[in-house]
């Protein structure tokens, strides 16, 4: 049962937190992921993987993502997973994914690691951002102007 690390609508004081998350949890803790990017999307974000086309420039791939560790109250973890499926329009193998949950280190507060499952932009999805997507610099989706 890996924890979740959230970086948009599903954190603490956002929309999605409140519907899917509170009263669902054991921890919450601030995190951050590296060798992502973060792009709005429209009305969330969404993190992008890498470095891009491999040319050695930089696409928004090589900095951080601002977020939370959330751990789930065990006995709600599948339900809870499946519903965060749901809500980010991932399903195992689909081509027409948003997303792609993924297992990735994030490192906590006090520079613990910790593996978590994340959401990232799907690959098709990651292109287009990466070639015309607006950038959050900060990586820090409640920093976003």
């Amino acid at each position: 049962m890996l924890p979740i690390f959230v970086y948009g609508t599903l954190r603490p004081g956002e929309p999605n937190h409140a519907l899917f998350l509170r009263g669902r949890t054991v921890a919450e803790e601030p995190a951050r992921m590296s060798g992502m990017a973060l792009y709005d999307g429209p009305g969330y974000p969404y993190a992008v993987e890498g470095l891009g086309d491999g040319s050695g420039e930089r696409h928004g791939g090589a900095g951080e993502v601002s977020g939370e560790i959330v751990s789930a109250l065990p006995d709600d973890y599948a339900e809870l997973l499946c519903a965060l499926d749901r809500l980010e329009e991932y399903a195992p193998g689909d081509p027409a994914n948003l997303y792609e949950r993924v297992e990735r280190p994030a490192t906590l507060a006090d520079g613990t690691v910790v593996r978590a499952w994340v959401y990232v932009a799907a690959p098709t999805v990651a292109a287009g951002l990466r070639a015309r997507g607006r950038l959050i610099e900060s990586g820090d989706w409640r920093l976003r102007a």
